[in-house]
């Protein structure tokens, strides 16, 4: 059964995207067919896999109306990782789909055809820095929640928000079957005592929640979306790598992922 993660955070700079992309590449090289399906008008994650921002390549025309989300799908070059790319015109969703009827669930219902396939084993929407329409919609599209967290002071509030977001969701019925998956420590330095209190005082609040795979803090993974690829293809053995690689393997294991 195909298992849709939202990858969101209302911050920017958390490595979300990061994230995502990196994900997505972790559980395709080790056999799960994945579908990488980016929400940001930024396309940060098209072009972090070195493909182009194409007009008329988004989701928009399908969240409008006028195409189907199958239609939109394209190979990225890594063997069982496909993407819906995103462009500009993605940021003039927001607003239309205030105006549209059950606007909250217009990206589950454009995606359900692809889920009912059952060509891959993850769905994984990479979300807006922003918590609004699209992220809300991926909440209400996921089974799961995956929150990316800097080491930083200020994590545990900027969680706080979006766990109460989680529950308005729940609450309102739009998406009660929607879980916190985990929570994915970003941008880690094991040299600093602030990055080791983030993690301890996380890990301590949500124990089950925390993955043990920590992101380090790494230029390779800042420089490898300029160049159009994936960690693993930039810097193969260096530590983003194998925390991706790390982290990918944990997810298959706690969503038991089982490869298409």
């Amino acid at each position: 059964m195909t298992k849709i993660f939202s990858i969101a955070n209302q911050k920017g700079g958390v490595g979300k995207t990061t994230t995502a992309v990196n994900l997505a590449c972790g559980l395709a090289r080790r056999g799960i067919s994945v579908l990488l399906v980016d929400l940001d008008s930024q396309a940060n994650a098209t072009s972090a896999l070195g493909l182009p921002k194409t007009e008329g390549g988004s989701l928009y025309g399908v969240l409008t109306g006028d195409a189907s989300a199958k239609e939109k799908i394209i190979p990225t070059g890594t063997p069982n990782l496909d993407i819906i790319p995103s462009e500009v015109d993605m940021a003039a969703v927001e607003s239309e789909l205030l105006q549209r009827e059950n606007y909250l669930s217009q990206l589950k219902n454009v995606l359900a055809p692809i889920r009912k396939s059952g060509k891959y084993g993850a769905i994984i929407l990479d979300c807006p820095p922003a918590l609004g329409m699209l992220s809300m919609n991926s909440l209400a599209a996921a089974d799961h929640l995956l929150i990316t967290l800097q080491c930083e002071y200020l994590a545990m509030e900027g969680l706080s928000q979006i766990l109460n977001v989680v529950d308005q969701i729940r609450e309102a019925k739009v998406n009660p079957g929607l879980t916190i998956g985990g929570i994915v420590m970003t941008m880690f330095d094991v040299r600093t005592n602030l990055s080791r209190q983030v993690v301890a005082e996380i890990s301590k609040a949500f124990p089950q929640l925390v993955f043990k795979s920590m992101i380090p803090r790494s230029i390779r993974l800042g420089e490898a979306p300029s160049h159009g690829k994936s960690i693993f293809e930039y810097d193969p053995n260096g530590s983003g790598a194998l925390a991706y690689d790390s982290l990918s393997k944990e997810v298959i294991r706690r969503f038991e992922l089982k490869k298409q």
